[in-house]
């Protein structure tokens, strides 16, 4: 989050209350406890328009008892009602409360106020992580057409292996998402359970696999927008959407015990149409009785259904029990790699010369529509710009054939292909 001149990083926890069994609200409580754990100061958020509840002193007096600073936040006080209940909080014995309306913005200055000094001597103690209050936005660099691009081979920038892989995680509800986020981290990150629908918000974790820095996201699970009604659902629908966006690589989870419905396709061709490297993770496998039968039909639907993306990985886990979660992340860092893939200029345009001997374009009134030159313009994803003596008659049956062989001939399976199509000029057209 970025207050004014301060970086720092939240961690939004869900509502507190008194259970301790296996639950919603007592995983919920366990879920803020691993929070606070990780925290170097909080901020208890009161309602000011219901006043102090006695859940509120409880949870104050937890508070009081950690070795943190602490703050009480009442919030709603927009209104008169909630303004008249700020002072109540002081009852609570974690120094003077800061009234705030977080809807309208009122009362970050105070916020500001208590935050500076406590982030100051954090920053003086500890050397600055230049990539914990980095924001997602920033690393994801959107494609403007003809910006660092040439006519011959680019120089490749090299890779910065300190800036995380960023991994989403996304599938129907009740696939076991944060199941598989728990085991890929070795410990409790997100809240599970039998019941579908528990992720609502986007949960991030860093983390190094094999040397490499990782960005892991929890997203909450898509429905079929049929039956999305809910306000906060759909909120939850377009944070997952957002996610998947700024991703590098997806892993799509699928349960293994039910069948590759629609809504998995239709969460895959997402995916896809956004460009990101993909790999399928069939969860659950541990309870498939007839395992080659049913990854013959997963990957038969695939070929069937996502014909634009060929020979995407498929890896069978059981993320409960942590089985074969390694060969996941190792199929993630291979089709990354491949989404980074780079081919040369001159060797690209040999290429073409040949494809082109083999099946040439089909004329165009009774002309031969030449394909003159072709060039990688960028990766992630690898995208190609190929210059058409007559662009516009260019029919996409013969683009296939060249994504194909493109696919065949420089091993690019598995991650998108776009192309882009530019008419040659005609240098006596002046």
């Amino acid at each position: 989050a970025f207050l004014r001149d301060l970086t720092f990083r939240v961690i939004d926890t869900a509502g507190l209350e008194e259970s301790f069994d296996d639950s919603i609200p007592g995983r919920m409580r366990q879920q803020t406890e691993r929070a606070l754990a990780q925290a170097d100061m909080a901020m208890l958020v009161v309602d000011g328009r219901t006043g102090l509840t006695p859940m509120d002193r409880h949870f104050a007096a937890w508070l009081r008892r950690q070795d943190m600073p602490t703050i009480v936040v009442v919030n709603k006080c927009e209104s008169n009602a909630g303004r008249l209940g700020a002072p109540e909080a002081h009852e609570l014995g974690l120094g003077n409360p800061i009234a705030i309306s977080a809807e309208h913005g009122d009362g970050m200055e105070e916020i500001y106020q208590f935050l500076r000094p406590h982030i100051d001597a954090h920053q003086g103690a500890q050397p600055e992580d230049d990539t914990a209050g980095e924001d997602i936005e920033k690393l994801f660099t959107k494609y403007v057409e003809g910006a660092e691009t040439g006519f011959g081979d680019e120089t490749p920038v090299p890779e910065d292996e300190t800036k995380p892989i960023k991994i989403a995680i996304v599938g129907r509800p009740n696939v076991g998402k944060s199941t598989l986020l728990n085991a890929l981290v070795g410990e409790h990150r997100s809240m599970t359970g039998p019941e579908a629908g528990i992720t609502r918000d986007a949960v991030h974790v860093d983390w190094t696999f094999q040397g490499r820095a990782m960005r892991l996201v929890d997203t909450a699970g898509l429905r079929r927008r049929a039956r999305v009604f809910d306000t906060i659902e759909k909120m939850a629908v377009h944070d997952t959407l957002r996610a998947i966006r700024l991703s590098h690589v997806v892993i799509m989870v699928i349960d293994a015990t039910t069948r590759f419905e629609n809504q998995d396709l239709t969460i895959a061709q997402n995916v896809a149409a956004e460009g990101r490297a993909m790999v399928i993770c069939v969860n659950k496998w541990d309870l498939v009785k007839d395992k080659a039968a049913q990854l013959d039909e997963i990957q038969y639907e695939l070929q069937k259904s996502l014909a634009q993306v060929r020979d995407i990985p498929v890896v069978t886990i059981s993320a409960i029990n942590n089985q074969r979660t390694d060969q996941l992340l190792r199929a993630v860092l291979d089709v990354y790699e491949l989404w980074n893939k780079r081919v040369p200029t001159g060797k690209l345009n040999r290429w073409l010369r040949h494809m082109e001997e083999q099946n040439p374009a089909p004329l165009v009134n009774g002309k031969q529509n030449r394909l003159r030159y072709m060039t990688q313009i960028k990766a992630r994803p690898p995208t190609f710009a190929l210059w058409v003596a007559r662009a516009d008659d260019y029919p996409e049956t013969h683009e296939r054939y060249l994504i194909n062989g493109l696919r065949r001939d420089f091993a690019i399976p598995a991650v998108p292909i776009r192309f882009i199509l530019k008419k040659s000029k005609n240098p006596y057209s002046d």
